[in-house]
Protein backbone atom coordinates (compact mmCIF):
# COMPACT_ATOMS: atom_id res chain seq x y z
CA UNK A 1 0.00 0.00 0.00
CA UNK A 2 1.44 2.57 -1.22
CA UNK A 3 2.53 5.81 1.83
CA UNK A 4 1.50 9.07 2.01
CA UNK A 5 3.54 11.82 1.65
CA UNK A 6 3.22 15.04 3.11
CA UNK A 7 3.67 18.11 1.37
CA UNK A 8 6.12 18.82 4.19
CA UNK A 9 8.52 15.91 3.42
CA UNK A 10 8.49 16.84 -0.41
CA UNK A 11 11.88 18.46 -1.38
CA UNK A 12 11.41 22.01 -2.87
CA UNK A 13 11.32 22.54 -6.44
CA UNK A 14 14.47 24.57 -7.56
CA UNK A 15 12.39 27.69 -8.68
CA UNK A 16 11.49 28.51 -5.30
CA UNK A 17 14.77 28.06 -3.46
CA UNK A 18 15.61 31.37 -2.25
CA UNK A 19 19.14 32.54 -2.02
CA UNK A 20 20.81 31.64 1.18
CA UNK A 21 22.51 35.17 2.79
CA UNK A 22 25.76 34.56 4.00
CA UNK A 23 27.71 36.82 6.96
CA UNK A 24 30.23 36.99 4.44
CA UNK A 25 27.90 38.51 1.58
CA UNK A 26 28.18 42.37 3.14
CA UNK A 27 31.93 41.64 3.08
CA UNK A 28 32.00 41.44 -0.46
CA UNK A 29 33.33 43.84 -2.93
CA UNK A 30 30.95 46.24 -5.02
CA UNK A 31 30.80 46.22 -8.70
CA UNK A 32 33.54 47.99 -10.71
CA UNK A 33 31.09 48.52 -12.91
CA UNK A 34 28.47 50.81 -10.88
CA UNK A 35 30.41 53.86 -10.03
CA UNK A 36 30.09 55.31 -6.85
CA UNK A 37 27.65 58.32 -6.20
CA UNK A 38 29.61 61.25 -5.57
CA UNK A 39 28.73 62.66 -1.66
CA UNK A 40 28.11 65.94 -1.44
CA UNK A 41 31.54 67.23 -1.27
CA UNK A 42 32.17 66.51 -4.68
CA UNK A 43 29.62 68.86 -5.78
CA UNK A 44 31.28 72.31 -6.57
CA UNK A 45 27.86 73.68 -6.62
CA UNK A 46 26.60 72.96 -3.48
CA UNK A 47 27.17 76.06 -1.24
CA UNK A 48 29.37 75.39 1.92
CA UNK A 49 29.90 76.34 5.08
CA UNK A 50 32.92 78.40 5.80
CA UNK A 51 35.53 76.74 8.04
CA UNK A 52 35.82 79.80 10.00
CA UNK A 53 32.30 80.10 10.36
CA UNK A 54 32.26 76.48 11.96
CA UNK A 55 34.95 76.60 14.45
CA UNK A 56 33.60 80.46 15.46
CA UNK A 57 30.17 78.46 16.20
CA UNK A 58 31.83 75.65 18.08
CA UNK A 59 33.64 77.64 20.47
CA UNK A 60 30.85 80.37 21.01
CA UNK A 61 27.19 79.88 21.67
CA UNK A 62 25.24 81.99 19.11
CA UNK A 63 22.70 83.00 22.05
CA UNK A 64 25.85 83.94 24.64
CA UNK A 65 26.99 85.92 22.15
CA UNK A 66 24.32 87.70 21.01
CA UNK A 67 22.98 88.19 24.70
CA UNK A 68 26.21 90.12 25.63
CA UNK A 69 26.19 92.39 22.16
CA UNK A 70 23.01 93.44 23.26
CA UNK A 71 23.57 94.36 26.82
CA UNK A 72 26.92 96.35 25.61
CA UNK A 73 24.51 98.05 22.99
CA UNK A 74 21.84 98.66 25.24
CA UNK A 75 24.88 99.77 28.47
CA UNK A 76 26.06 102.17 25.60
CA UNK A 77 22.73 103.47 25.21
CA UNK A 78 21.95 104.48 28.74
CA UNK A 79 25.18 105.48 29.75
CA UNK A 80 24.66 108.53 26.97
CA UNK A 81 21.33 109.24 27.62
CA UNK A 82 22.08 109.80 31.46
CA UNK A 83 25.67 111.28 30.94
CA UNK A 84 23.40 114.45 29.41
CA UNK A 85 21.60 115.04 32.49
CA UNK A 86 24.85 114.58 34.62
CA UNK A 87 24.23 111.18 36.09
CA UNK A 88 26.49 108.36 36.26
CA UNK A 89 24.58 105.15 34.83
CA UNK A 90 26.73 102.70 37.04
CA UNK A 91 24.48 104.35 40.10
CA UNK A 92 21.61 103.72 38.65
CA UNK A 93 21.69 99.84 39.13
CA UNK A 94 19.53 99.08 36.09
CA UNK A 95 19.06 95.47 35.33
CA UNK A 96 19.79 93.27 32.25
CA UNK A 97 16.60 93.06 31.41
CA UNK A 98 16.81 97.62 31.40
CA UNK A 99 19.30 96.97 28.98
CA UNK A 100 18.26 94.48 26.64
CA UNK A 101 15.10 96.63 26.30
CA UNK A 102 17.48 99.74 25.67
CA UNK A 103 19.54 98.07 22.84
CA UNK A 104 16.32 97.57 21.06
CA UNK A 105 16.43 101.30 20.22
CA UNK A 106 19.52 100.81 19.51
CA UNK A 107 20.41 98.23 16.93
CA UNK A 108 16.49 98.23 15.28
CA UNK A 109 18.28 100.84 12.55
CA UNK A 110 21.18 99.47 12.09
CA UNK A 111 20.59 95.77 11.75
CA UNK A 112 17.59 96.77 9.27
CA UNK A 113 20.42 98.82 7.27
CA UNK A 114 22.56 96.28 7.25
CA UNK A 115 20.17 92.91 6.14
CA UNK A 116 19.55 95.31 3.63
CA UNK A 117 22.94 96.08 2.47
CA UNK A 118 23.92 91.74 2.65
CA UNK A 119 20.47 91.38 0.45
CA UNK A 120 22.09 93.73 -2.05
CA UNK A 121 25.28 93.04 -2.39
CA UNK A 122 24.18 89.32 -2.54
CA UNK A 123 21.87 89.60 -5.31
CA UNK A 124 24.69 92.05 -7.09
CA UNK A 125 27.33 89.34 -6.58
CA UNK A 126 24.94 86.78 -8.11
CA UNK A 127 24.17 88.77 -10.82
CA UNK A 128 28.14 89.71 -11.63
CA UNK A 129 29.21 86.13 -11.20
CA UNK A 130 26.41 84.97 -13.92
CA UNK A 131 27.70 87.82 -16.19
CA UNK A 132 30.73 86.67 -16.06
CA UNK A 133 30.81 83.04 -16.18
CA UNK A 134 28.44 83.00 -19.23
CA UNK A 135 29.83 86.07 -20.79
CA UNK A 136 33.43 86.26 -20.22
CA UNK A 137 35.57 88.99 -21.04
CA UNK A 138 39.19 89.73 -19.69
CA UNK A 139 39.52 92.85 -20.08
CA UNK A 140 36.35 94.21 -18.49
CA UNK A 141 36.83 91.66 -15.62
CA UNK A 142 40.21 93.32 -14.99
CA UNK A 143 39.12 96.90 -15.03
CA UNK A 144 36.56 95.80 -12.38
CA UNK A 145 39.18 94.58 -10.24
CA UNK A 146 41.29 97.07 -10.59
CA UNK A 147 38.40 100.09 -9.70
CA UNK A 148 36.99 97.45 -6.73
CA UNK A 149 40.60 97.78 -5.43
CA UNK A 150 41.25 101.64 -5.57
CA UNK A 151 37.83 102.03 -4.00
CA UNK A 152 38.58 99.67 -1.47
CA UNK A 153 41.98 101.15 -0.59
CA UNK A 154 40.58 104.77 -0.47
CA UNK A 155 37.75 104.09 2.10
CA UNK A 156 40.31 101.61 3.65
CA UNK A 157 42.30 104.46 4.46
CA UNK A 158 39.56 106.65 5.30
CA UNK A 159 38.47 104.15 7.82
CA UNK A 160 41.97 103.58 9.26
CA UNK A 161 42.32 107.45 9.62
CA UNK A 162 39.48 108.12 11.87
CA UNK A 163 41.08 105.00 14.20
CA UNK A 164 44.36 107.24 14.98
CA UNK A 165 42.96 110.68 14.56
CA UNK A 166 40.93 113.18 14.16
CA UNK A 167 39.16 113.23 10.45
CA UNK A 168 36.65 115.35 8.91
CA UNK A 169 34.07 112.88 8.90
CA UNK A 170 34.60 112.78 13.31
CA UNK A 171 30.93 114.46 13.69
CA UNK A 172 29.36 111.49 11.05
CA UNK A 173 30.33 108.88 13.35
CA UNK A 174 29.51 106.00 11.34
CA UNK A 175 31.57 106.85 8.59
CA UNK A 176 34.58 105.97 9.25
CA UNK A 177 34.06 102.62 10.54
CA UNK A 178 31.50 101.43 7.59
CA UNK A 179 34.43 103.09 5.18
CA UNK A 180 36.89 100.35 7.05
CA UNK A 181 34.87 97.27 6.88
CA UNK A 182 33.66 98.48 2.66
CA UNK A 183 37.18 99.05 2.09
CA UNK A 184 38.25 95.73 3.39
CA UNK A 185 35.30 93.93 1.25
CA UNK A 186 36.14 95.49 -1.89
CA UNK A 187 39.56 94.48 -1.43
CA UNK A 188 38.86 91.06 -0.49
CA UNK A 189 36.52 90.97 -3.61
CA UNK A 190 38.61 91.98 -5.96
CA UNK A 191 40.94 89.06 -5.33
CA UNK A 192 38.19 86.43 -5.64
CA UNK A 193 37.36 87.97 -8.87
CA UNK A 194 41.08 87.83 -9.96
CA UNK A 195 41.08 83.91 -9.03
CA UNK A 196 37.95 84.01 -10.70
CA UNK A 197 39.08 85.22 -13.66
CA UNK A 198 42.50 83.58 -13.46
CA UNK A 199 40.33 79.84 -13.49
CA UNK A 200 38.41 80.74 -16.50
CA UNK A 201 40.94 82.21 -18.85
CA UNK A 202 42.75 78.63 -17.63
CA UNK A 203 40.13 76.34 -18.58
CA UNK A 204 40.83 74.86 -14.76
CA UNK A 205 38.16 74.77 -12.30
CA UNK A 206 38.79 77.01 -8.72
CA UNK A 207 39.76 74.24 -5.72
CA UNK A 208 36.66 73.65 -3.30
CA UNK A 209 38.85 73.35 -0.45
CA UNK A 210 40.44 76.74 0.28
CA UNK A 211 44.20 76.32 1.08
CA UNK A 212 46.00 78.20 3.93
CA UNK A 213 46.39 81.40 2.69
CA UNK A 214 42.86 81.82 1.54
CA UNK A 215 41.60 80.91 5.05
CA UNK A 216 44.07 83.75 6.86
CA UNK A 217 42.47 86.01 4.18
CA UNK A 218 39.11 84.92 5.30
CA UNK A 219 40.01 84.99 9.51
CA UNK A 220 41.48 88.64 8.47
CA UNK A 221 38.58 89.88 6.63
CA UNK A 222 36.47 88.58 9.16
CA UNK A 223 38.20 89.84 12.05
CA UNK A 224 38.38 93.35 10.57
CA UNK A 225 34.80 93.69 9.12
CA UNK A 226 33.53 92.21 12.98
CA UNK A 227 35.26 95.00 14.69
CA UNK A 228 34.37 97.74 11.98
CA UNK A 229 30.69 96.46 12.40
CA UNK A 230 31.11 96.84 16.62
CA UNK A 231 32.50 100.17 16.14
CA UNK A 232 29.50 101.20 14.28
CA UNK A 233 27.03 100.03 16.38
CA UNK A 234 28.55 101.22 19.55
CA UNK A 235 28.78 104.60 18.06
CA UNK A 236 25.20 104.71 16.88
CA UNK A 237 24.15 103.47 20.26
CA UNK A 238 25.34 106.41 21.67
CA UNK A 239 24.27 108.96 19.15
CA UNK A 240 20.81 107.23 19.55
CA UNK A 241 21.45 108.00 23.42
CA UNK A 242 22.02 111.64 23.25
CA UNK A 243 19.33 112.18 21.14
CA UNK A 244 16.96 110.52 22.82
CA UNK A 245 18.50 112.79 25.82
CA UNK A 246 17.56 115.80 24.07
CA UNK A 247 14.56 114.68 22.63
CA UNK A 248 13.48 113.83 26.35
CA UNK A 249 14.85 117.79 27.48
CA UNK A 250 12.70 119.19 24.85
CA UNK A 251 9.46 117.79 25.88
CA UNK A 252 10.03 117.71 29.55
CA UNK A 253 7.31 120.05 30.23
CA UNK A 254 4.67 117.82 28.85
CA UNK A 255 5.96 114.50 30.98
CA UNK A 256 3.13 114.22 33.91
CA UNK A 257 4.19 116.27 36.67
CA UNK A 258 5.88 115.36 40.17
CA UNK A 259 4.58 116.24 43.68
CA UNK A 260 7.11 114.90 47.15
CA UNK A 261 5.94 114.86 50.32
CA UNK A 262 8.54 114.31 52.58
CA UNK A 263 8.50 113.92 56.55
CA UNK A 264 11.59 116.26 57.13
CA UNK A 265 13.16 119.11 54.81
CA UNK A 266 15.01 117.71 52.18
CA UNK A 267 16.47 121.27 51.45
CA UNK A 268 15.74 120.67 47.67
CA UNK A 269 17.14 124.01 45.71
CA UNK A 270 16.91 123.91 41.72
CA UNK A 271 15.34 126.13 38.72
CA UNK A 272 11.28 125.74 39.32
CA UNK A 273 11.49 123.86 42.29
CA UNK A 274 9.00 125.01 45.35
CA UNK A 275 9.04 123.74 48.75
CA UNK A 276 5.65 124.23 50.85
CA UNK A 277 5.78 123.77 54.51
CA UNK A 278 2.60 122.73 56.27
CA UNK A 279 1.15 124.22 59.02
CA UNK A 280 -0.39 121.37 60.68
CA UNK A 281 2.65 120.02 63.53
CA UNK A 282 0.87 116.60 63.72
CA UNK A 283 1.19 116.09 59.64
CA UNK A 284 2.61 112.95 58.39
CA UNK A 285 4.42 114.34 55.61
CA UNK A 286 5.12 117.97 56.44
CA UNK A 287 6.97 119.29 53.54
CA UNK A 288 5.54 119.60 50.17
CA UNK A 289 8.05 120.16 47.26
CA UNK A 290 6.38 120.86 43.22
CA UNK A 291 8.19 121.59 40.06
CA UNK A 292 9.50 118.19 39.77
CA UNK A 293 9.59 115.72 36.56
CA UNK A 294 10.50 112.10 37.56
CA UNK A 295 13.28 110.80 35.05
CA UNK A 296 13.46 107.26 36.05
CA UNK A 297 13.09 104.58 39.16
CA UNK A 298 15.56 102.10 39.77
CA UNK A 299 17.39 100.41 42.30
CA UNK A 300 15.24 101.95 44.63
CA UNK A 301 15.86 105.34 44.20
CA UNK A 302 14.08 108.13 42.47
CA UNK A 303 15.54 110.38 40.17
CA UNK A 304 13.88 113.73 39.32
CA UNK A 305 14.55 116.59 36.76
CA UNK A 306 13.70 120.61 37.73
CA UNK A 307 10.77 121.57 35.56
CA UNK A 308 12.96 124.03 34.14
CA UNK A 309 16.40 121.84 34.06
CA UNK A 310 18.93 123.20 31.36
CA UNK A 311 22.55 121.71 30.56
CA UNK A 312 23.61 125.33 32.04
CA UNK A 313 21.65 125.07 35.24
CA UNK A 314 19.80 122.47 37.17
CA UNK A 315 20.83 118.93 38.56
CA UNK A 316 19.25 115.72 38.88
CA UNK A 317 17.81 115.24 42.16
CA UNK A 318 18.30 111.35 43.72
CA UNK A 319 15.71 110.84 46.33
CA UNK A 320 15.48 107.23 48.22
CA UNK A 321 12.51 105.27 48.33
CA UNK A 322 11.55 104.84 51.54
CA UNK A 323 8.15 105.34 53.88
CA UNK A 324 9.20 108.51 54.74
CA UNK A 325 8.72 110.06 51.73
CA UNK A 326 5.25 110.20 49.51
CA UNK A 327 4.61 111.10 45.59
CA UNK A 328 1.87 112.26 43.93
CA UNK A 329 1.58 112.02 40.22
CA UNK A 330 -0.05 114.63 37.43
CA UNK A 331 -1.00 114.42 33.49
CA UNK A 332 -0.39 118.32 33.74
CA UNK A 333 0.96 120.30 36.38
CA UNK A 334 -2.56 121.90 38.00
CA UNK A 335 -3.52 125.03 37.38
CA UNK A 336 -4.87 125.59 41.22
CA UNK A 337 -2.03 123.42 42.90
CA UNK A 338 -0.47 126.69 43.98
CA UNK A 339 -4.02 127.68 45.46
CA UNK A 340 -4.73 124.12 47.41
CA UNK A 341 -3.68 124.00 51.13
CA UNK A 342 -0.26 122.66 51.58
CA UNK A 343 -0.89 119.69 53.40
Amino acid sequence: MARETNAQDRPPRPDTLEPETSADASLQAPSLSTPPSPGPADDPGEPRVPTLVKLLVSIVAPSTLLTGLLFYFGWAHAYWFFYHFGIDSSLLGLTTQDYLLRSVDALFVPLTVFTTLCLLVLWGHMTLRSRVVSRYRPDLLRRLTQGFVAGGLVLFVIGMAGIFSKTIFEFHRVVSPFSLASGVLLIAYASYLKRTGDALQSGRRQRSEPDLMTLIQSAGVFLLVALSLFWAATDYAAAVGESRARQYEGELQGYPSAVLYSSSSLSLEAPGVEEIICGRRDAAYRFRYEGLKLLLRADDHYFFLPEAWTPSQGAAIVIPQSDSVRLEFFVARPLDLAGRPPC
